[in-house]
């Protein structure tokens, strides 16, 4: 049987932790309880657990969690790291001015360990993963039929609870595995970072380039552009950061829940034994159904990857052109990375239930290299003025077609709004 946290519910084959006399306590009413047991770090911890009213997903235990899977293999970044993420940057946004008419977006170069990583995204992993989290336990409710949920009643407060210290520890372990993954802060697809906030981690900059037999500065410095064209869009860009969030949040609202399993599960709970409460939040009474909204919210959230990831691929080979001998190479390594989706993306997949993976990468880099020789740089860049301008996912199917068709007869994308 699953322990449940800290042991508690396991004293009832024990005669002393059933009787307070036998264990020298004050008898109930006497003042022991709460107070004493905040001060003992234990209980202090567990009685935190329980007590967290800040929404649907524990995010102090996240933290806690996804910090303590990564403190092993922490290395802190050093004066000379930073420097270099510096330089680095500062030469790619030089690099990048003369292939995009979007100006640099990077206000401020950061050069984050892991421990940072988590820390310091936390506020947008929160956006990301509440709206599903709530859409879950909300669906929970309503799927009981009444007699039921008058019956469940006095229960669902504390399903919540442990719903929140579930979903707060498979979020903080799915962080610590992207934390010793991501290269950047922009490299799930989404602008972790605060706005404006250029990021690399050498310590994963220094394991990525290992294999590739390409010297340090030359790998650096490619990640870098990546990042730095990443920044242009999402400051230039004044809808496409919060079209991306709201994509999620739209496949927050398609999750439905079984309600036969929701029944079955609270079937088993039995209210004197945590441990039946947690086996039935770990035993899939989360685990949502497909419905048609959210394949369409995929489905747009997929594209609009694909057209982000294939305008950076794109302006990025641009900028290389002839300057970085290594770049075919490192270039070919970052698509098949995004494209085929490694470890991180497979733990984004369970951490928001969606996969922030660009299928068609290629695709939509072609499109836009084609838009550049037939509009020049300026016209392809002003599709990112409205939403409305941007290819489909029609439109990847036959990139030609959208290059010469005239921007006022194109179709709408109104299937990413």
């Amino acid at each position: 049987m699953t322990e449940f946290p800290f042991g508690f519910g396991s004293d009832s084959g024990d005669p002393e932790r059933r009787d307070p006399a036998r264990r020298n306590e004050p008898p109930a009413g006497s003042g022991f309880g709460e107070d004493i047991a905040s001060k003992i770090p234990l209980f202090a911890e567990l009685q935190k657990l329980l007590s967290w009213q800040g929404g649907p997903v524990n995010w102090d235990l996240a933290r806690q969690t996804a910090i303590s899977q990564v403190a092993g293999g922490h290395v802190p970044v050093s004066d000379a790291e930073r420097q270099a993420v510096v330089d680095a940057l500062r030469l790619a946004d030089v690099w990048l001015d003369p292939v995009t008419t979007l100006p640099s977006g990077v206000t401020q170069v950061e050069a984050w360990s892991r421990v940072e990583w988590i820390e310091k995204t936390l506020p947008v992993w929160s956006q990301l993963c509440d709206p599903v989290a709530s859409r879950v336990v909300g669906a929970m409710g309503q799927a009981l039929p009444p007699e039921a949920a008058a019956m469940a009643g006095p229960m669902m407060g504390m399903l919540g609870q442990f719903g929140g210290m579930m979903f707060g520890a498979q979020v903080g372990q799915g962080l610590s595995t992207l934390a010793a993954e991501v290269l950047s802060a922009t490299d799930v697809g989404l602008p972790l970072a605060p706005a404006g906030t250029a990021v690399l981690l050498p310590q994963n900059v220094a394991v990525f380039g290992a294999g590739l037999e390409r010297p340090d500065d030359e790998v650096r410095l490619f990640l870098a552009l990546r990042e730095a064209a990443h920044q242009r869009l999402f400051q230039h860009v004044p809808w496409l950061r919060r079209r991306l969030l709201d994509t999620v949040d739209a496949y927050a609202r398609g999750i439905n829940v079984d309600s036969e399993a929701i029944n079955s599960a609270l079937q088993q709970i039995d209210p004197a034994n945590p441990e039946s409460i947690q086996e039935a939040l770990g035993g899939g009474l989360f685990q949502p159904q497909d419905t048609p909204e959210q394949k369409l919210a995929l489905a747009r959230l997929e594209t609009l990857l694909a057209l982000v990831e294939g305008w950076v691929d794109h302006v990025v080979a641009e900028a290389v052109e002839g300057r970085l001998p290594g770049a075919v190479a490192l270039r070919e390594t970052i698509r098949r990375r995004r494209a085929s989706g490694g470890p991180a993306e497979q733990t984004f997949a369970t951490l928001v239930g969606l996969e922030l993976r660009p299928r068609r990468l290629r695709e939509a880099s072609n499109l836009w290299s084609l838009l550049a020789r037939q509009r020049d740089t300026a016209g392809r860049d002003a599709l990112w003025g409205q939403v409305d301008l941007l290819p489909t996912a029609e439109d990847l199917d036959d990139p030609a077609a959208f290059v010469e068709r005239d921007d006022s007869t194109g179709p709408s994308m109104s299937d990413l709004t």
